[in-house]
């Protein structure tokens, strides 16, 4: 009896010892002391910057409660860096709260951050754009009142929260967009300063467009991805420009564990492509309302199509 009692105890041990082992091998989610969601990224100057909206719902609160962006650097895309908060819904006079998803992009040595809050005055949610002289803050309401408002989109939908997830992205020839919408997906040109728009409203007929529209381009190729249906997959389409025809290429990420939303950023680094997005898994209480940024592995077929991505607990590892 003492021989297989010993026996299962060693048992025991071991099975311990070996998830303790593949713990340490899981990389997803990348930030484990905070919920985050929402993730955009931008290369500069070597290192990733990482901006995420803060999810602080408490465990038995059934919505958003988000006050505030977060921002992380890393430069080799599995040690993240946490900076001092850069940036709240507070620091625009104009808007009353919600720290929603939000994109930084660079230009001529200036860091504009285009952001999702609700406006005080003007019903429904609307866009802002802060500006700072570091990837890191802080800060700094750019235009003193939103860009974007929901009383500029009424023609397309009579919801109040079209008006985000801004994507915004500087074509080859200098000319910046700016992307975003919910169920209606939406396109600008901007200015140079980056805080005006040059030209119309534009919209895009995707399949299933629920929300986070996010532009990159690789080669020849422009793509746009975006939450496809709700309970929110990923899908894409490409183009040869950048205001289209976009032809649907199908699912790029299924339902991302127990979450009811699905947002994506894509970039590369040092040659290698990625896939940012969140889910719920952090325990205990992730879920829709309490999300974790993850990273994965992107790859492209040799026609430029995407391959579904495989999410994963290992995530990036310090050999990839």
């Amino acid at each position: 009896m003492r021989v297989k009692l010993y026996s299962v105890f060693l048992f025991f041990i071991g099975t311990l010892l070996t998830e303790a082992q593949d713990q340490e091998n899981f990389n997803n989610p990348i930030i484990k002391d905070k919920f985050t969601a929402d993730p955009a990224a931008l290369v500069h100057n070597n290192t990733v910057y990482l901006y995420a909206g803060h999810d602080e719902a408490p465990k038995d609160f059934h919505f958003y409660k988000m006050d505030e962006w977060l921002v992380y650097s890393s430069t080799d895309m599995v040690n993240w860096k946490e900076h001092p908060v850069p940036l709240k819904p507070s620091d625009f006079k104009w808007a009353k709260g919600d720290a929603w998803a939000a994109q930084v992009i660079e230009r001529d040595g200036k860091f504009y951050w285009y952001v999702t809050v609700t406006h005080k005055n003007i019903h429904g949610k609307a866009i802002g754009v802060a500006v700072s002289d570091s990837p890191t803050g802080p800060f700094k309401d750019a235009l003193g009142k939103a860009l974007v408002t929901n009383d500029m989109t009424t023609e397309h939908t009579d919801i109040s929260w079209d008006d985000i997830d801004p994507s915004v992205f500087i074509d080859d020839d200098g000319q910046a967009y700016l992307y975003w919408g919910n169920t209606a997906c939406y396109y600008a040109k901007l200015k140079e300063n980056m805080i005006e728009f040059d030209g119309p409203i534009h919209t895009v007929d995707l399949p299933k467009f629920t929300e986070a529209p996010w532009i990159h381009k690789k080669g020849d190729w422009y793509y746009l991805s975006y939450a496809y249906g709700f309970p929110e997959k990923t899908a894409y389409a490409m183009s040869k420009s950048i205001t289209g025809p976009w032809e649907f290429k199908g699912i790029l990420n299924e339902v991302a564990g127990n979450t009811n939303t699905n947002h994506q950023a894509i970039i590369e680094y040092k040659g290698i492509p990625y896939f940012i997005y969140h889910n719920g898994s952090i325990e205990p209480n992730g879920g829709s309302f309490r999300r974790s940024v993850c990273i994965d592995r992107l790859y492209y077929n040799e026609d430029g199509t995407i391959k579904r991505i495989q999410m994963t607990s290992e995530g990036i590892q310090n050999n990839d």
